[in-house]
Protein backbone atom coordinates (compact mmCIF):
# COMPACT_ATOMS: atom_id res chain seq x y z
CA UNK A 1 0.00 0.00 0.00
CA UNK A 2 2.69 2.24 1.09
CA UNK A 3 4.50 1.55 -2.41
CA UNK A 4 1.63 2.34 -3.88
CA UNK A 5 1.12 5.28 -2.95
CA UNK A 6 4.46 6.75 -3.88
CA UNK A 7 3.97 5.13 -7.94
CA UNK A 8 0.52 7.60 -7.56
CA UNK A 9 2.84 10.55 -7.10
CA UNK A 10 4.92 9.17 -9.91
CA UNK A 11 1.93 9.26 -11.72
CA UNK A 12 0.73 12.49 -10.73
CA UNK A 13 4.48 14.51 -11.18
CA UNK A 14 4.67 12.26 -15.14
CA UNK A 15 1.02 13.56 -15.94
CA UNK A 16 2.09 17.39 -14.87
CA UNK A 17 5.60 17.35 -15.87
CA UNK A 18 3.93 16.24 -19.51
CA UNK A 19 1.51 19.42 -19.17
CA UNK A 20 4.15 21.41 -18.50
CA UNK A 21 6.40 20.57 -21.10
CA UNK A 22 3.92 21.01 -23.91
CA UNK A 23 3.51 24.91 -22.12
CA UNK A 24 7.46 25.46 -23.19
CA UNK A 25 8.23 23.39 -25.84
CA UNK A 26 6.16 25.28 -28.18
CA UNK A 27 7.60 28.65 -27.90
CA UNK A 28 10.95 26.92 -29.45
CA UNK A 29 9.36 25.84 -32.36
CA UNK A 30 7.11 28.73 -33.41
CA UNK A 31 9.08 30.31 -35.72
CA UNK A 32 9.55 26.99 -37.78
CA UNK A 33 5.36 26.72 -37.37
CA UNK A 34 4.86 30.26 -38.51
CA UNK A 35 7.11 29.81 -41.84
CA UNK A 36 5.73 25.93 -42.51
CA UNK A 37 1.90 26.49 -41.99
CA UNK A 38 1.72 30.22 -43.29
CA UNK A 39 1.02 31.76 -39.59
CA UNK A 40 0.65 35.84 -39.57
CA UNK A 41 2.66 37.05 -36.93
CA UNK A 42 -0.57 38.17 -34.69
CA UNK A 43 -1.96 34.65 -35.75
CA UNK A 44 0.89 32.75 -34.33
CA UNK A 45 0.61 34.53 -30.64
CA UNK A 46 -2.73 32.33 -30.74
CA UNK A 47 -0.97 29.15 -30.95
CA UNK A 48 -0.05 30.18 -26.78
CA UNK A 49 -2.98 32.46 -26.29
CA UNK A 50 -5.82 29.42 -27.58
CA UNK A 51 -3.90 27.31 -25.13
CA UNK A 52 -4.05 29.96 -22.04
CA UNK A 53 -7.69 30.65 -22.26
CA UNK A 54 -8.95 27.03 -22.16
CA UNK A 55 -6.23 26.09 -19.30
CA UNK A 56 -6.65 28.90 -17.49
CA UNK A 57 -10.73 29.55 -17.77
CA UNK A 58 -11.61 25.91 -17.16
CA UNK A 59 -9.10 24.91 -14.14
CA UNK A 60 -11.79 26.26 -11.01
CA UNK A 61 -14.70 24.50 -13.04
CA UNK A 62 -12.47 21.05 -13.66
CA UNK A 63 -11.42 21.32 -9.67
CA UNK A 64 -15.21 21.49 -8.35
CA UNK A 65 -16.43 18.68 -11.20
CA UNK A 66 -13.60 16.63 -9.71
CA UNK A 67 -14.91 17.27 -5.79
CA UNK A 68 -17.93 15.66 -7.02
CA UNK A 69 -18.06 13.42 -9.58
CA UNK A 70 -14.66 11.93 -8.71
CA UNK A 71 -10.75 13.22 -9.13
CA UNK A 72 -9.17 9.97 -10.57
CA UNK A 73 -12.53 10.26 -13.48
CA UNK A 74 -11.74 13.91 -14.31
CA UNK A 75 -7.81 13.27 -14.30
CA UNK A 76 -8.37 10.70 -16.71
CA UNK A 77 -10.79 12.14 -19.02
CA UNK A 78 -8.52 14.81 -18.99
CA UNK A 79 -5.36 12.86 -19.64
CA UNK A 80 -7.43 11.34 -22.54
CA UNK A 81 -8.89 14.91 -24.05
CA UNK A 82 -5.06 16.10 -23.98
CA UNK A 83 -3.62 12.65 -25.86
CA UNK A 84 -6.27 13.06 -28.86
CA UNK A 85 -5.85 16.94 -29.34
CA UNK A 86 -1.72 16.44 -29.49
CA UNK A 87 -2.29 13.87 -32.49
CA UNK A 88 -4.95 16.46 -33.88
CA UNK A 89 -1.92 19.54 -33.20
CA UNK A 90 0.96 16.84 -34.73
CA UNK A 91 -1.46 16.63 -37.98
CA UNK A 92 -2.31 19.97 -38.63
CA UNK A 93 -2.01 21.26 -41.75
CA UNK A 94 -3.02 24.72 -41.17
CA UNK A 95 -3.40 27.68 -38.86
CA UNK A 96 -6.77 27.15 -38.42
CA UNK A 97 -6.01 23.21 -36.81
CA UNK A 98 -3.62 23.82 -35.20
CA UNK A 99 -5.31 26.73 -33.13
CA UNK A 100 -8.54 24.84 -32.16
CA UNK A 101 -5.91 21.56 -31.25
CA UNK A 102 -4.21 23.54 -29.17
CA UNK A 103 -7.46 25.22 -27.30
CA UNK A 104 -8.60 21.51 -26.99
CA UNK A 105 -5.10 20.70 -25.07
CA UNK A 106 -6.08 23.76 -23.00
CA UNK A 107 -8.91 21.95 -21.84
CA UNK A 108 -7.86 18.56 -21.05
CA UNK A 109 -4.45 20.25 -19.09
CA UNK A 110 -6.89 22.43 -16.92
CA UNK A 111 -9.16 18.76 -15.67
CA UNK A 112 -5.96 16.82 -15.45
CA UNK A 113 -4.07 19.49 -13.60
CA UNK A 114 -7.15 20.91 -11.80
CA UNK A 115 -7.35 17.76 -9.07
CA UNK A 116 -3.46 16.74 -9.75
CA UNK A 117 -2.87 18.53 -6.20
CA UNK A 118 -6.29 17.44 -4.44
CA UNK A 119 -5.55 13.14 -4.99
CA UNK A 120 -2.03 14.44 -3.77
CA UNK A 121 -3.21 15.67 -0.17
CA UNK A 122 -5.88 13.18 0.16
CA UNK A 123 -2.75 10.31 -0.48
CA UNK A 124 -0.48 11.93 1.73
CA UNK A 125 -2.57 13.60 4.73
CA UNK A 126 0.42 13.31 7.03
CA UNK A 127 2.28 16.56 7.03
CA UNK A 128 5.82 15.38 6.91
CA UNK A 129 5.03 12.80 3.89
CA UNK A 130 2.91 15.59 2.53
CA UNK A 131 5.96 18.18 2.31
CA UNK A 132 8.39 15.40 0.64
CA UNK A 133 5.32 15.03 -1.92
CA UNK A 134 4.42 18.46 -2.79
CA UNK A 135 8.29 19.01 -3.26
CA UNK A 136 8.25 16.16 -5.86
CA UNK A 137 5.63 17.22 -7.46
CA UNK A 138 6.89 21.37 -7.39
CA UNK A 139 9.90 20.31 -8.97
CA UNK A 140 8.32 18.84 -11.62
CA UNK A 141 6.33 22.04 -12.66
CA UNK A 142 9.39 24.41 -12.17
CA UNK A 143 12.05 22.27 -14.19
CA UNK A 144 9.21 21.37 -16.63
CA UNK A 145 10.00 24.29 -18.48
CA UNK A 146 13.29 24.68 -18.56
CA UNK A 147 13.81 21.02 -20.13
CA UNK A 148 10.69 21.73 -22.47
CA UNK A 149 12.96 24.34 -23.84
CA UNK A 150 15.90 21.84 -24.43
CA UNK A 151 13.82 19.33 -25.89
CA UNK A 152 11.39 21.21 -28.04
CA UNK A 153 14.80 22.42 -29.77
CA UNK A 154 15.95 18.92 -29.91
CA UNK A 155 13.06 17.83 -31.46
CA UNK A 156 12.91 20.52 -34.20
CA UNK A 157 16.13 20.33 -35.53
CA UNK A 158 16.44 16.85 -35.31
CA UNK A 159 12.94 15.51 -36.48
CA UNK A 160 9.91 18.39 -37.10
CA UNK A 161 7.50 20.74 -34.98
CA UNK A 162 5.19 18.20 -35.65
CA UNK A 163 6.92 16.08 -32.95
CA UNK A 164 6.75 18.29 -30.22
CA UNK A 165 2.86 17.48 -30.20
CA UNK A 166 3.21 13.74 -31.32
CA UNK A 167 5.75 13.28 -28.41
CA UNK A 168 2.60 13.72 -25.60
CA UNK A 169 0.75 10.30 -27.18
CA UNK A 170 3.23 7.67 -25.82
CA UNK A 171 3.96 9.58 -22.52
CA UNK A 172 -0.15 10.39 -22.38
CA UNK A 173 -0.76 6.60 -23.08
CA UNK A 174 1.75 5.07 -20.14
CA UNK A 175 0.03 7.65 -17.74
CA UNK A 176 -3.16 6.39 -18.43
CA UNK A 177 -2.37 2.57 -17.70
CA UNK A 178 -0.59 3.30 -14.87
CA UNK A 179 -3.14 6.28 -12.95
CA UNK A 180 -6.15 3.45 -13.58
CA UNK A 181 -3.51 0.80 -11.86
CA UNK A 182 -2.40 3.08 -8.89
CA UNK A 183 -4.58 6.06 -8.60
CA UNK A 184 -7.62 5.41 -5.93
CA UNK A 185 -11.04 5.29 -6.71
CA UNK A 186 -12.98 8.17 -5.33
CA UNK A 187 -16.56 8.52 -5.80
CA UNK A 188 -18.24 12.19 -5.17
CA UNK A 189 -21.45 13.09 -4.05
CA UNK A 190 -22.58 13.58 -7.77
CA UNK A 191 -23.47 17.03 -9.42
CA UNK A 192 -26.70 17.73 -7.42
CA UNK A 193 -24.46 18.53 -4.63
CA UNK A 194 -22.69 21.32 -6.00
CA UNK A 195 -24.09 21.52 -9.89
CA UNK A 196 -24.50 25.18 -9.94
CA UNK A 197 -24.76 25.55 -13.67
CA UNK A 198 -25.29 29.69 -13.59
CA UNK A 199 -21.92 29.98 -11.36
CA UNK A 200 -19.89 27.78 -13.89
CA UNK A 201 -20.93 30.10 -16.73
CA UNK A 202 -20.14 33.25 -14.84
CA UNK A 203 -16.97 31.81 -14.10
CA UNK A 204 -15.60 30.63 -17.00
CA UNK A 205 -17.10 33.17 -19.17
CA UNK A 206 -15.33 35.60 -16.80
CA UNK A 207 -12.14 34.14 -16.45
CA UNK A 208 -11.63 33.54 -20.50
CA UNK A 209 -12.71 36.61 -21.10
CA UNK A 210 -10.31 38.05 -18.40
CA UNK A 211 -7.26 36.26 -20.04
CA UNK A 212 -8.64 37.60 -23.38
CA UNK A 213 -7.82 40.83 -21.94
CA UNK A 214 -4.47 40.09 -20.95
CA UNK A 215 -3.36 38.34 -23.78
CA UNK A 216 -4.85 40.62 -26.78
CA UNK A 217 -2.97 42.90 -28.71
CA UNK A 218 -5.57 44.75 -30.59
CA UNK A 219 -9.18 46.06 -29.67
CA UNK A 220 -10.81 47.57 -26.71
CA UNK A 221 -9.07 45.89 -23.56
CA UNK A 222 -10.99 48.15 -20.77
CA UNK A 223 -14.31 47.01 -22.24
CA UNK A 224 -12.97 43.56 -22.26
CA UNK A 225 -11.75 43.75 -18.65
CA UNK A 226 -15.08 45.74 -17.77
CA UNK A 227 -17.09 42.67 -18.76
CA UNK A 228 -14.86 40.02 -16.86
CA UNK A 229 -14.98 41.91 -13.65
CA UNK A 230 -18.78 42.53 -13.80
CA UNK A 231 -18.60 38.79 -14.43
CA UNK A 232 -16.35 37.50 -11.65
CA UNK A 233 -18.40 39.98 -9.33
CA UNK A 234 -22.08 38.25 -10.29
CA UNK A 235 -20.31 34.95 -9.65
CA UNK A 236 -19.36 35.69 -6.12
CA UNK A 237 -22.40 36.80 -5.41
CA UNK A 238 -24.35 33.80 -6.89
CA UNK A 239 -21.76 31.92 -4.66
CA UNK A 240 -23.02 33.65 -1.62
CA UNK A 241 -26.32 33.35 -2.04
CA UNK A 242 -26.50 29.44 -3.94
CA UNK A 243 -27.96 26.68 -2.52
CA UNK A 244 -25.47 24.16 -4.00
CA UNK A 245 -22.68 26.69 -5.03
CA UNK A 246 -20.10 25.63 -7.29
CA UNK A 247 -17.32 27.52 -4.84
CA UNK A 248 -18.17 28.06 -1.32
CA UNK A 249 -16.72 30.90 -0.10
CA UNK A 250 -15.53 29.13 2.99
CA UNK A 251 -12.47 28.14 0.91
CA UNK A 252 -11.53 31.48 1.18
CA UNK A 253 -11.74 32.17 4.68
CA UNK A 254 -8.82 30.65 5.40
CA UNK A 255 -5.86 33.27 5.40
CA UNK A 256 -3.19 31.12 4.89
CA UNK A 257 -5.35 29.77 1.56
CA UNK A 258 -6.08 33.53 0.45
CA UNK A 259 -3.19 34.56 1.46
CA UNK A 260 -0.84 32.20 -0.55
CA UNK A 261 -2.96 32.41 -3.66
CA UNK A 262 -2.72 36.20 -3.84
CA UNK A 263 1.09 35.94 -3.04
CA UNK A 264 1.48 33.32 -5.90
CA UNK A 265 0.16 35.85 -8.39
CA UNK A 266 2.87 38.33 -7.58
CA UNK A 267 5.47 35.84 -7.21
CA UNK A 268 4.76 33.71 -10.26
CA UNK A 269 4.29 36.69 -12.65
CA UNK A 270 8.11 37.80 -11.78
CA UNK A 271 9.48 34.54 -12.36
CA UNK A 272 7.48 33.10 -15.25
CA UNK A 273 8.00 36.88 -16.61
CA UNK A 274 12.01 35.82 -16.36
CA UNK A 275 11.86 32.54 -18.03
CA UNK A 276 10.52 33.89 -20.91
CA UNK A 277 12.51 37.56 -20.55
CA UNK A 278 16.30 35.70 -20.24
CA UNK A 279 15.76 33.65 -23.21
CA UNK A 280 14.55 36.02 -25.78
CA UNK A 281 18.31 38.57 -24.32
CA UNK A 282 19.84 35.18 -24.50
CA UNK A 283 18.52 34.94 -27.98
CA UNK A 284 18.14 38.15 -28.96
CA UNK A 285 20.99 40.30 -27.81
CA UNK A 286 23.52 37.63 -27.39
CA UNK A 287 22.62 35.30 -30.34
CA UNK A 288 22.42 32.45 -28.45
CA UNK A 289 20.41 29.34 -30.41
CA UNK A 290 17.44 27.64 -28.69
CA UNK A 291 19.27 24.49 -28.04
CA UNK A 292 21.98 26.54 -26.37
CA UNK A 293 19.41 29.08 -24.84
CA UNK A 294 17.76 25.61 -22.72
CA UNK A 295 20.90 24.18 -22.20
CA UNK A 296 22.23 27.61 -20.65
CA UNK A 297 18.90 27.47 -18.51
CA UNK A 298 19.69 23.98 -17.34
CA UNK A 299 21.67 24.51 -13.94
CA UNK A 300 18.36 26.33 -12.94
CA UNK A 301 16.33 23.13 -13.49
CA UNK A 302 18.95 21.63 -11.35
CA UNK A 303 19.48 23.71 -8.64
CA UNK A 304 15.55 23.55 -8.31
CA UNK A 305 16.09 19.94 -8.18
CA UNK A 306 18.44 19.68 -5.90
CA UNK A 307 16.33 21.71 -3.56
CA UNK A 308 13.00 20.63 -3.63
CA UNK A 309 13.77 17.11 -3.99
CA UNK A 310 16.74 17.19 -1.58
CA UNK A 311 16.15 19.68 1.52
CA UNK A 312 12.35 21.50 1.49
CA UNK A 313 10.75 19.01 2.99
CA UNK A 314 13.29 18.68 6.17
CA UNK A 315 13.30 22.68 6.10
CA UNK A 316 9.86 23.00 6.09
CA UNK A 317 9.05 20.25 9.13
CA UNK A 318 11.95 22.01 10.85
CA UNK A 319 11.03 26.09 10.40
CA UNK A 320 7.53 25.76 8.91
CA UNK A 321 5.75 26.55 5.50
CA UNK A 322 6.10 30.42 6.46
CA UNK A 323 9.68 31.08 6.85
CA UNK A 324 10.62 28.30 4.13
CA UNK A 325 8.59 30.66 1.69
CA UNK A 326 10.38 33.93 2.76
CA UNK A 327 14.10 32.73 2.45
CA UNK A 328 12.93 31.15 -1.10
CA UNK A 329 11.87 34.61 -2.15
CA UNK A 330 15.23 36.46 -0.96
CA UNK A 331 16.74 34.26 -2.97
CA UNK A 332 14.96 34.92 -6.25
CA UNK A 333 14.91 38.15 -5.00
CA UNK A 334 18.42 38.22 -5.29
CA UNK A 335 18.66 36.44 -8.64
CA UNK A 336 16.15 39.38 -10.40
CA UNK A 337 18.23 42.16 -8.47
CA UNK A 338 21.21 40.33 -10.08
CA UNK A 339 19.82 41.29 -13.42
CA UNK A 340 19.61 44.57 -12.85
CA UNK A 341 22.81 45.30 -13.75
CA UNK A 342 22.55 42.84 -16.84
CA UNK A 343 25.81 44.30 -19.67
CA UNK A 344 24.88 44.20 -23.12
CA UNK A 345 27.81 41.75 -23.61
CA UNK A 346 27.15 39.47 -21.00
CA UNK A 347 29.16 36.78 -20.17
CA UNK A 348 27.65 33.37 -19.09
CA UNK A 349 29.90 32.74 -16.10
CA UNK A 350 29.73 35.65 -14.34
CA UNK A 351 26.52 37.60 -15.74
CA UNK A 352 24.17 34.88 -16.10
CA UNK A 353 25.39 31.21 -14.29
CA UNK A 354 25.06 33.29 -10.95
CA UNK A 355 21.46 33.92 -11.62
CA UNK A 356 20.55 30.41 -12.15
CA UNK A 357 22.21 29.09 -9.46
CA UNK A 358 20.20 31.54 -7.20
CA UNK A 359 16.88 30.54 -8.73
CA UNK A 360 17.05 27.39 -6.88
CA UNK A 361 15.52 29.55 -4.38
CA UNK A 362 12.31 28.46 -6.48
CA UNK A 363 12.86 24.82 -5.02
CA UNK A 364 11.60 26.34 -1.52
CA UNK A 365 8.96 28.83 -2.28
CA UNK A 366 6.72 26.90 -4.13
CA UNK A 367 6.48 23.94 -2.15
CA UNK A 368 5.56 25.78 0.57
CA UNK A 369 3.44 28.17 -1.21
CA UNK A 370 1.46 25.02 -2.49
CA UNK A 371 0.91 23.40 1.21
CA UNK A 372 -0.24 27.03 2.29
CA UNK A 373 -2.73 27.02 -0.65
CA UNK A 374 -3.58 23.76 0.24
CA UNK A 375 -3.68 24.30 3.90
CA UNK A 376 -6.88 25.04 4.99
CA UNK A 377 -9.20 22.72 2.40
CA UNK A 378 -11.66 20.50 3.69
CA UNK A 379 -11.59 16.55 2.31
CA UNK A 380 -14.52 17.54 0.28
CA UNK A 381 -12.83 20.46 -1.41
CA UNK A 382 -9.02 19.39 -1.76
CA UNK A 383 -10.45 19.24 -5.61
CA UNK A 384 -11.45 22.95 -5.30
CA UNK A 385 -8.93 24.23 -3.62
CA UNK A 386 -6.15 22.81 -6.02
CA UNK A 387 -8.37 24.21 -9.19
CA UNK A 388 -8.07 27.71 -7.50
CA UNK A 389 -4.60 27.16 -6.83
CA UNK A 390 -3.58 26.39 -9.92
CA UNK A 391 -6.18 29.58 -11.68
CA UNK A 392 -4.15 31.78 -9.76
CA UNK A 393 -0.88 30.61 -11.05
CA UNK A 394 -2.15 30.95 -14.58
CA UNK A 395 -3.47 34.14 -14.01
CA UNK A 396 0.37 35.01 -12.67
CA UNK A 397 1.79 34.18 -15.60
CA UNK A 398 -0.62 35.86 -18.12
CA UNK A 399 -0.64 39.34 -16.36
CA UNK A 400 3.20 39.08 -15.44
CA UNK A 401 4.46 38.29 -19.10
CA UNK A 402 1.70 40.51 -20.92
CA UNK A 403 2.92 43.65 -18.13
CA UNK A 404 6.47 42.84 -18.30
CA UNK A 405 6.90 42.50 -21.50
CA UNK A 406 4.67 44.97 -22.83
CA UNK A 407 6.87 47.69 -20.27
CA UNK A 408 10.28 46.05 -21.84
CA UNK A 409 8.98 46.59 -25.19
CA UNK A 410 8.01 50.11 -24.93
CA UNK A 411 11.68 50.98 -22.79
CA UNK A 412 13.60 49.64 -26.15
CA UNK A 413 11.19 51.69 -28.18
CA UNK A 414 12.25 54.13 -26.18
CA UNK A 415 15.69 54.28 -26.23
CA UNK A 416 15.82 53.02 -30.47
CA UNK A 417 14.20 56.55 -30.95
CA UNK A 418 16.92 58.19 -29.26
CA UNK A 419 19.41 56.82 -31.47
CA UNK A 420 20.42 53.84 -29.19
CA UNK A 421 21.95 50.76 -31.18
CA UNK A 422 19.44 47.66 -31.32
CA UNK A 423 21.31 45.30 -28.75
CA UNK A 424 21.84 48.43 -26.45
CA UNK A 425 18.00 48.93 -26.62
CA UNK A 426 16.84 45.75 -25.77
CA UNK A 427 19.55 45.44 -23.15
CA UNK A 428 17.89 48.41 -21.21
CA UNK A 429 14.23 47.03 -21.63
CA UNK A 430 14.77 43.68 -19.84
CA UNK A 431 17.16 45.48 -17.56
CA UNK A 432 14.00 47.63 -16.54
CA UNK A 433 11.47 44.23 -16.51
CA UNK A 434 14.08 42.35 -13.58
CA UNK A 435 13.90 45.54 -11.67
CA UNK A 436 9.46 45.10 -11.48
CA UNK A 437 9.99 41.24 -11.30
CA UNK A 438 12.69 42.34 -8.24
CA UNK A 439 10.38 44.89 -7.00
CA UNK A 440 6.88 42.32 -6.96
CA UNK A 441 9.20 39.76 -5.52
CA UNK A 442 10.41 42.24 -2.43
CA UNK A 443 6.34 42.96 -1.87
CA UNK A 444 5.65 39.17 -1.91
CA UNK A 445 8.23 38.75 0.81
CA UNK A 446 6.43 41.71 2.71
CA UNK A 447 2.92 40.17 2.06
CA UNK A 448 4.21 36.56 3.62
CA UNK A 449 5.39 38.33 6.53
CA UNK A 450 2.35 39.92 7.01
CA UNK A 451 -1.01 38.32 5.46
CA UNK A 452 0.62 34.37 6.68
CA UNK A 453 0.48 33.89 10.35
CA UNK A 454 2.90 31.83 11.98
CA UNK A 455 1.06 29.70 13.49
CA UNK A 456 1.93 26.18 11.70
CA UNK A 457 4.63 24.79 14.41
CA UNK A 458 7.15 22.80 12.95
CA UNK A 459 7.18 19.14 13.09
CA UNK A 460 9.51 16.64 14.28
CA UNK A 461 11.21 14.72 11.35
CA UNK A 462 10.19 11.08 13.10
CA UNK A 463 6.44 11.11 13.35
CA UNK A 464 4.83 12.04 16.49
CA UNK A 465 3.23 8.21 18.10
CA UNK A 466 -0.57 8.57 17.93
CA UNK A 467 -2.28 9.41 21.56
CA UNK A 468 -5.72 8.22 21.93
CA UNK A 469 -6.21 5.47 19.37
CA UNK A 470 -4.31 2.36 18.31
CA UNK A 471 -4.45 3.21 14.33
CA UNK A 472 -0.92 5.50 13.45
CA UNK A 473 -2.15 6.40 10.34
CA UNK A 474 -4.64 8.83 11.44
CA UNK A 475 -4.81 10.02 15.26
CA UNK A 476 -7.52 11.63 16.76
CA UNK A 477 -5.97 14.90 17.09
CA UNK A 478 -4.01 15.54 14.34
CA UNK A 479 -2.97 18.62 13.10
CA UNK A 480 -3.13 18.27 9.46
CA UNK A 481 -6.03 20.13 7.79
CA UNK A 482 -7.07 17.67 5.28
CA UNK A 483 -6.90 14.11 7.38
CA UNK A 484 -10.27 13.12 9.43
CA UNK A 485 -10.13 11.75 12.70
CA UNK A 486 -10.48 7.84 13.44
CA UNK A 487 -12.22 7.34 16.16
CA UNK A 488 -11.78 3.86 17.95
CA UNK A 489 -15.49 3.18 18.50
CA UNK A 490 -17.38 3.41 15.39
CA UNK A 491 -20.37 4.11 17.28
CA UNK A 492 -19.11 7.77 18.19
CA UNK A 493 -19.04 9.76 15.88
CA UNK A 494 -15.53 11.56 13.97
CA UNK A 495 -14.44 15.15 15.05
CA UNK A 496 -14.31 17.24 12.37
CA UNK A 497 -11.01 18.36 10.90
CA UNK A 498 -8.84 20.51 12.31
CA UNK A 499 -7.93 23.59 10.50
CA UNK A 500 -4.70 25.60 12.18
CA UNK A 501 -4.19 27.26 9.43
CA UNK A 502 -7.11 29.65 9.79
CA UNK A 503 -7.90 30.27 13.07
CA UNK A 504 -6.55 27.91 15.57
CA UNK A 505 -3.17 28.11 16.66
CA UNK A 506 -0.91 24.50 17.73
CA UNK A 507 0.70 24.30 21.55
CA UNK A 508 1.77 21.09 23.31
CA UNK A 509 -0.96 19.41 25.42
CA UNK A 510 1.26 19.13 28.98
CA UNK A 511 -1.07 16.07 29.81
CA UNK A 512 -0.75 14.10 26.96
CA UNK A 513 2.64 15.38 25.02
CA UNK A 514 1.03 16.01 21.21
CA UNK A 515 0.10 18.45 19.65
CA UNK A 516 -3.51 20.39 20.99
CA UNK A 517 -5.72 22.75 19.03
CA UNK A 518 -7.05 25.81 20.70
CA UNK A 519 -9.00 28.42 19.56
CA UNK A 520 -7.64 31.47 19.13
CA UNK A 521 -8.15 34.09 21.60
CA UNK A 522 -7.89 31.64 24.79
CA UNK A 523 -4.74 29.50 24.12
CA UNK A 524 -2.12 29.80 26.63
CA UNK A 525 -0.05 32.47 26.72
CA UNK A 526 2.83 30.69 24.98
CA UNK A 527 1.02 29.88 22.04
CA UNK A 528 2.04 32.10 18.91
Amino acid sequence: MEQNRWLALAVLATGMLMVILDGSIVTVAMPVMQRDLGFTPEGLTWVVNAYLIAFGSLLLLAGRLGDLLGRKRVLLAGTAVFVAASVLAGVASGPAMLIAARFLQGVGSAMASAVSLGILVTLFPRQRERARAIGVFSFTGAAGASIGQVLGGVLTDALSWHWIFLVNVPIGAATLALAVAYLPDDRGPGLRAGADLLGALLVTAGLMLGICAVVQTSGNRLLTVSAALVLLAAFVLRQARARNPLMPLRVLRSRQVAGANALQILMVGAMFSFQILIALYMQRVLHYTALRTGLAMLPAALAIAAVSLGVSARLIQRFGERMVLIAGLVLLTGALGWLTRLPEHARYATDLLPVMLFIAGGGLVLPALTGLGMSGARPDDAGLASGLFNTTQQLGMAIGVAALSTVAAARTDGRLHAGATEAAALTDGYRLAFTIGATLLALSIAGAALLLRPVSAALPLSPAPPVSTPDPIAPATSRDPLAPAISPDPSVAAEPALAPASDECVTDDSRSGSPAAHPAGRAPSHCS
